[in-house]
């Protein structure tokens, strides 16, 4: 994660500014300060959120000092402002012990669910707010890194029906052109959620030669609404085949009720739903393949274009439709976007919209070949 001279977010990071006697300006994120000796270092407009002290009295000090101090919220399972995305051994911790129950990700859904859900209480509702800016900031640091390693390299979105069974046609077909789009320097971004968004993510955690053993591995726990069993072995195959891969999710606990997708190699989860749509789409520039979905993805669709039609985040990359039966006749989206595209203030943008059921011309598509 690249160094912010404004955010100081490790130990390590803090550790020469506490020698040089100032933190004056500075955002203290996640940290804990319990052993860190801050007499006689400048405060003035130095911010502390979510940071652990000795007791009270510690951050008390600070803010007559001239500090900010936003504490953490210990009723809360789960940080307040956290400092980095989270991995899937993040996410899955206390699955070995308790099972689906006792993973974080599960205890934080249940918390979220218990405080009132997508309206919660004033107390949780700030809790929340804070956790999502602290991934917010991580996940703006990540991609700076990759763009950094990987200059022009596209982002490509990757969406479609969370209830796709392991092993289906549809499953195999995402793990496929993620697969490729990954060998062709493409990071794919999903919306980290069981089904099509797994496939996705699973494509780019390995490598070609074992994408076929790996999915069929998993297709002998291909229901996701069989949690133990669901996330059992998508561990067991992590642990098979270990990797630095797997590319971007961005889940919510909104739907906290799927088990988590244990194959990104970054996960950027939120309480906001809302936010996690618009952050998706706004990072997919190099294109959206949509594979046969529902109200999600068409939800999405149209949201894309919203995007799309007023250049609200700059130019559009394609909008590649993964079969075309489902596509054409059962839910004839794609012919809906196209007239609506046809009149975009900047120009007629239809010939963005593709429809296609070969993965081979799909990926042509996306990267210009």
């Amino acid at each position: 994660m690249p160094y912010s001279p404004d955010e100081i977010e490790t130990l390590a990071e803090l550790a020469p500014h506490v020698r040089r006697g100032t933190l004056a300006g500075l955002t203290l994120q996640g940290l804990d300060l319990t052993g860190v000796d801050l007499a006689g270092v400048a405060l003035a407009d130095t911010l502390f959120v979510g940071c652990h002290f000795v007791d009270r009295q510690v951050a008390a000090e600070l803010v007559l000092r001239g500090a900010a101090v936003i504490p953490p919220f210990p009723d809360a399972p789960f940080t307040t402002h956290p400092s980095r995305l989270y991995s899937a051994e993040d996410l899955a911790a206390g699955f070995a012990q308790d099972g689906f129950e006792g993973m974080y990700d599960t205890v934080v859904y249940r918390h979220f669910v218990k405080q009132g859900g997508a309206t919660p209480d004033v107390r949780t509702a700030i809790a929340q707010r804070l956790h999502d800016s602290g991934i917010d900031d991580a996940l703006e640091e990540e991609m700076a890194e990759w763009r950094g390693l990987h200059p022009g390299g596209p982002v490509v979105g990757i969406m479609g029906g969370h209830a796709e069974p392991r092993g289906s046609h549809g499953y195999r077909q995402a793990a496929d052109i993620s697969n490729r789009l990954t060998a062709n320097g493409a990071l794919v971004v999903t919306g980290g959620g069981p089904g099509v968004m797994e496939a996705a993510n699973l494509g780019a955690y390995l490598p070609g030669d074992a994408l076929t053993e790996a999915v069929d591995e998993l297709a002998t726990a291909p229901d996701f609404r069989d949690h133990d069993r669901y996330t059992g072995k998508a561990l067991d195959l992590r642990a098979k085949f270990p990797s630095t891969g797997g590319g971007l999710a961005i889940p919510t606990w909104l739907y906290g009720h799927e088990p988590a997708n244990l194959f990104a190699a970054k996960i950027a989860k939120y309480f906001s739903n809302a936010l996690r749509e618009d952050i998706i789409l706004r990072l997919a520039r190099g294109g959206i393949v949509f594979a046969e979905g529902r109200a999600g993805t068409v939800q999405e669709v149209f949201q894309a274009a919203t995007k799309t039609f007023y250049a609200t985040d700059g130019p559009s990359g394609p909008f590649v439709f993964l079969g075309a039966r489902y596509w054409t006749e059962d839910l004839p989206a794609p012919a809906l976007l196209r007239t609506l595209l046809t009149a975009a203030p900047g120009g007629d943008q239809s010939h963005l919209v593709h429809v296609t059921d070969d993965i081979d011309e799909a990926l042509a598509v996306l990267t210009g070949g």
